[in-house]
This record gives C-alpha cells, structure tokens and sequence, in this order.
C-alpha cells in the first residue's frame, strides 16, 4: 500500500463477547499506522445501536453508519460470537460493497455453528470428538452419553456456558444453561489430553501460512473456561512442545478446515491432542474461529510475534490481503 487508506474497526455487538470485541477493536485501532491510515472507529452497542466509539449513537443508527462504511477503503470488522462473527456483518459489508477483513458470510455462519463444523470436518478426514447436539434437556438420547462429557452452547464464544459434567443428575441442568445461551446444545465426550491452537493467516497471494502453535496450559480434568482466558494470565507455551510429525499434522488439519470452510484472511482452529506428552495419538478438532480475540495479548497475535511478525506489521498484512484478494465490487460510489 503506497497511499492512505481509511479503515473503518468495528467492535462491540449484542453478544455476550462484547466487552472482549471491544477489547480486541481498541487494540486494533491504536495499534494502526496513522501517518498511512485513516482511522474510523465504529461501536456496535448491547442494544444493537450503532455509534462512533466514544461519541454518542449515530442519529440514523444504521444509515448513518452504512454511510460511513460506503466511504471505507478496507474494514475491520473485529466481532467475536452471534451477531458479528457468524457472517451477519460481512454480510452487510458485501452489500456495501466494502472490502473486509476476515471470513466472508458462509464461512461466518459455517464456523460458528460447532456441530455442522464438525460434520464438515469429519467429510475432510480432520477429527473430531463423539458428540450430539441437543435442543431440549429432556432429549432422551442424554441418557446414553458417556461422561464424563462437556456440555457447551452450539453457536457461542468465549467459552460461555461451558460446563464439564461427570455425573448424570448433573447433566440436564448443564444442558439447561447452555440453551440459555443459544438454541442448541452440543453434548460431547470430555477429551483428556492436551489443547492446542494454531492460526492459519492468508497472504495477498493467497497462500496460507501457519504460526507456531500454542499449547494452552489446563489443569489436568479442566478446560480453557472463561475466567481461565480473561482473569490473571493465561498459560500459553509458544511454540507448543510438540514433535515433528505432531507439528505437521496439525498445521495439515488447520489448513484443511480453513479451506473446507473457505476462510479469508486468519482463523485460529482449535484442537484436542489425546494424549499427554510430545508423542500423541490422534488430533481431534475443537472449533475454528474466524475473528479470534485480537489484542496484542491474544492467541493469534502473540504467534505470530513469536515467528517475528509484530502486532503493527500483521494488522497491515491482514489489511493488505483484505485490498488484494476483494472481487473489487463498490455498489455505492464513495460520496
């Protein structure tokens, strides 16, 4: 990019991921160049008000912030969960006519939707664990699920609504509070083993390239929950001490999702390794998120950081393959 830009950051939305997507937008807009962007920040309230952050909500809501869309060079829609990151945004930007960072709409939609994720993984040959989906507490094939078993909501993020259920009188109220999160429920068999996530970025050529992969330190029995990402400091060992053959299988896996799922520009997949030590057995497929957390903290950046690409230099590199690989389409003029 040789001239300036003007990049709209999006953050915020009606979720429960907000605060974290506001975290990740404020991260994003201080981190960006100035003297070659300009930079417009947009707040998507809990209501679903739009606003310029720290201004009050624009006076037409949508309009007006479609109208400040429609002047963008690129946007960063920097979303996580229901809402934002399941296609609902880059939806609106394909209409716009905007060139975007990230995931366009199947793959929004796709990803965020755990179960068909897994079913589409499976087709691929990549892992998964036993698992049902489930829409009501009183399904009675809960009866027959092996525990221990984690118990999540279907279409959520930030392990909201996780639980991990190891006796059966306990499992429909798990159940219970995963729908109050989402229509569905995925019920599957607790994986013992290690977690370990690797990022997949798209380069402007459109070649894809992994970071080195981040094990996440979790006690033994435990899972990765909520606070456990956003009290205190996480235990992220980077790269993942894992042996060569382990290394390439998941990056293998990693890269196969992103395209079966046609991701554009990063995602961060998600896996279990079943068991314990640098030697393991088979790689299982937990999720794919198509806008992961993106401070300067989170997983994805702090990969990347470690291959020698700074949190500045691998925003400009997202922002430059969102210019390249756009179909080019403009249906508004930029008035």
């Amino acid at each position: 990019m040789t001239s300036r830009t003007t990049v709209v950051v999006i953050g915020g939305g009606t979720g429960s991921e907000h605060d974290v997507s506001l975290a990740s937008a404020a991260a994003i807009a201080a981190a960006l160049d100035r003297d070659r962007h300009d930079v417009v920040e947009l707040t998507i309230g809990r209501d679903g008000a739009w606003a310029q952050t720290g201004a009050a909500p624009l006076a037409d809501d949508l309009a007006d912030a479609v109208r400040i869309l429609a002047r963008a060079d690129v946007a960063i829609p920097a979303l996580h969960g229901p809402h934002g990151e399941d296609g609902t945004v880059a939806a609106l930007l394909e209409l716009i006519g905007v060139p975007y960072v990230g995931s366009g709409v199947f793959a929004g939609a796709m990803a965020m939707d755990k179960a068909a994720t897994k079913l589409l993984a499976a087709e691929v040959g990549v892992g998964v664990a036993p698992g049902i989906r489930v829409r009501d507490a009183d399904d009675p094939r809960l009866q027959t699920v092996a525990l221990p078993a984690v118990v999540k909501p279907n279409r959520a993020g930030s392990s909201h609504g996780v639980t991990v259920v190891r006796e059966r009188s306990l499992l429909a109220a798990a159940v219970h509070e995963a729908l109050a999160l989402d229509g569905s429920a995925l019920v599957e068999t607790f994986v013992i083993g290690r977690e370990i996530d690797v990022a997949v970025i798209e380069r402007p050529d459109g070649t894809l390239e992994c970071g080195p992969a981040l094990e996440i330190g979790v006690p033994a029995g435990g899972v990765f929950d909520t606070m456990s990402k956003y009290v205190g400091e996480p235990d992220f060992r980077i790269p993942a001490p894992v042996d060569e053959a382990t290394r390439v299988g998941l990056e293998h896996a990693a890269v196969t999702m992103f395209r079966a799922l046609d991701c554009r520009g990063l995602a961060r997949v998600d896996f279990f390794l079943e068991a314990d030590g640098p030697q393991c057995a088979r790689i299982l497929l937990n999720e794919v998120n198509t806008f992961p957390g993106f401070t300067s903290h989170s997983q994805v950046p702090r990969m990347f950081a470690a291959a020698g690409v700074d949190y500045p230099a691998l925003l400009e590199l997202l922002i430059e393959t969102a210019l390249v690989r756009s179909d080019g389409r403009r249906i508004r003029s930029r008035v």
